[in-house]
C-alpha cells in the first residue's frame, strides 16, 4: 500500500512542477524573422499566388523563372514599405480570388507571354500583397525584420517551385503542374463566389 502511495505522491509532484507548453513555435519567442516567415507559409492568400507564378515561370523556361525569382521579392519588399507608412488596411476576399484566377488560369492554358508581361505581372503581385502586409505591420524595427522573413520565405518558395518545373520534362508531368494550375483557379472561382454571395 505505501508503494502505491509513493508513486501517487511521486505523479502528483511531477504534474505540479511542469513547465508551460507552447502548441506553436512562434509562442516562444523565435523573434520577428521567424514571425515574417510563418506568417507567408501560413496566410493563402499569400502563399498561393506565389506557387501558381512560381509554376507558371518554370513552364515557361530558365529566363522566366530567373526574372520571376528576382522580381518578386523585391517588388513584395517595395511594396511592403509603401504599405508601412499608409493607413492599415486589409485585403479583400475578391483580390485574392482575381490573383488565384489569373494566375491559375496562365498556369492552365500554358500562356505564351513575353518575359516582360510576366515580369510585369510578377511586380504587380508582389507591389499588391507587399503593401497588404506592410499596411498591417506599421513602421517599426521589429515590423521591418518581420518583412524580411516575409520576403524570404517568397524569394524561396519561388525559386523551389520554379527550379522543380523546370527540371520536368516528360510530358505528363507539364500536365500535371497544369492541372495544379486549375485547382488553383477553381480555388479563386470558389472564393469569388463565396466573397459575392457574401
Amino acid at each position: 500500500m505505501s508503494r502505491r502511495r509513493a508513486h501517487a505522491v511521486l505523479a502528483a509532484a511531477v504534474a505540479l512542477s511542469a513547465t508551460p507548453a507552447h502548441a506553436h513555435l512562434d509562442a516562444t519567442g523565435m523573434g520577428p524573422l521567424y514571425d515574417g516567415l510563418v506568417h507567408f507559409l501560413t496566410s493563402p492568400e499569400d502563399l498561393v499566388p506565389v506557387l501558381a507564378l512560381g509554376l507558371f515561370a518554370g513552364l515557361r523556361g530558365t529566363a522566366y523563372g530567373r526574372r520571376a525569382a528576382l522580381t518578386l521579392p523585391a517588388a513584395w519588399l517595395l511594396g511592403a514599405v509603401f504599405g508601412s507608412v499608409a493607413a492599415a488596411t486589409s485585403g479583400s476576399a475578391v483580390l485574392s480570388a482575381f490573383w488565384f484566377l489569373v494566375l491559375g488560369g496562365l498556369v492552365l492554358a500554358d500562356v505564351r507571354l513575353s518575359l516582360d508581361a510576366v515580369t510585369g505581372v510578377t511586380a504587380l503581385l508582389g507591389v499588391a500583397h507587399g503593401w497588404l502586409n506592410g499596411s498591417g505591420m506599421g513602421v517599426s524595427a521589429a515590423a521591418l525584420v518581420a518583412l524580411l522573413g516575409l520576403v524570404s520565405g517568397v524569394f524561396v518558395l519561388i525559386v523551389l517551385v520554379a527550379a522543380g518545373v523546370l527540371s520536368l520534362r516528360a510530358d505528363w508531368a507539364r500536365i500535371a503542374v497544369r492541372v495544379a494550375g486549375s485547382w488553383i483557379a477553381a480555388s479563386g472561382l470558389l472564393i469569388l463566389g463565396w466573397s459575392l454571395r457574401a
